[in-house]
């Protein structure tokens, strides 16, 4: 399966540009990836929405991939306003997925301005405010390496920890084109100050999401890996965002066998959750 995207285009935002490209005919999805990643991460999912009927724009973090590095700064919601944006000049509503920061940044976005979103998938979302589990980290080696090589990344803004993390971070089933995907990033973030961003990003405030969260109202589907290293128990992390929403409004999906990057490991099922979730919208 290819689907072209054409060349990239660009959405100026405060004299700075959001990179991104779009393909497929149908109703609007928005895929937002998470820190340290670009848009190519969805190449797998966003091409199976786009034969299965969908519009599909994928974007660039602001700072990563081909969007622009002068931002003012990097918050969960600067990603949201960007979503925001993004959205609207697309023609919205719009189902959003957003990866990891971006699950926490399309809350923020769906509670702003709710009539542009009909739903949203937050891939292993940081979207509640973390606390550090000193107990888990002596308990559970898993979240213990991660979060060892996360403060680390973000401490020394080190590319080589960034790849050990991913490496811990995606176990087992990884795409044939994995290799020359992560190539590509390291050049990217290889980069006068793109590991500074990616530095500046791990290490904001982890509480705007999560204070938005009983204010959501829009359908949301929270998915997580069994083995996302990022918690010590990722399925109570999806059901605690879950419980922070009204009642009905969010469920939970967790994918056995994945870990931070779904969208990566299990391509297919994670387009079917985005499709059916638009597909459920759609029909009201």
């Amino acid at each position: 399966m290819s689907i072209n995207f054409g060349v990239t285009q660009f959405l100026e935002i405060d004299g700075e540009r959001l990179a991104y490209d779009v393909a497929g005919e149908g109703p609007l999805v928005v895929l937002f990836p998470g820190m340290g990643q670009n848009r190519h991460s969805y190449r797998a999912v966003a091409e199976r929405l786009v034969a299965d009927g969908f519009r599909v724009a994928r974007a660039d973090l602001r700072g990563h991939g081909e969007s622009s590095d002068g931002w003012a700064s990097y918050t969960r919601s600067d990603v949201a306003d960007d979503l925001i944006a993004l959205v609207r000049a697309l023609g919205g509503p719009a189902v959003v997925a957003g990866h990891s920061v971006s699950g926490g940044a399309a809350t923020i976005a769906a509670v702003l301005e709710p009539e542009l979103f009909a739903g949203i998938v937050e891939l292993s979302p940081f979207t509640r405010d973390q606390k550090f589990d000193l107990k888990a980290v002596f308990a559970n080696g898993r979240y213990r390496k991660g979060m060892s090589l996360l403060m680390g990344t973000a401490a020394f803004r080190s590319l080589k920890l960034w790849n050990k993390y991913l490496d811990h971070a995606i176990p087992g089933t990884r795409p044939a084109d994995w290799d020359e995907y992560r190539a590509s990033v390291n050049a990217d973030l290889s980069r006068p100050g793109r590991m500074a961003i990616v530095s500046r990003i791990g290490m904001s405030p982890t509480a705007d999401a999560d204070a938005k969260l009983a204010a959501l109202r829009v359908p949301t589907v929270v998915v997580e890996g069994d083995l996302d290293p990022d918690w010590p128990d990722p399925a109570a992390e999806g059901a605690g965002i879950v419980a922070g929403m009204p009642e009905g409004v969010g469920r939970v999906e967790v994918i056995e066998g994945a870990g931070h990057y779904p969208h990566v490991q299990f391509p297919e099922r994670v387009a079917g959750l985005i499709a059916a979730l638009a597909r459920e919208t759609a029909r009201g």
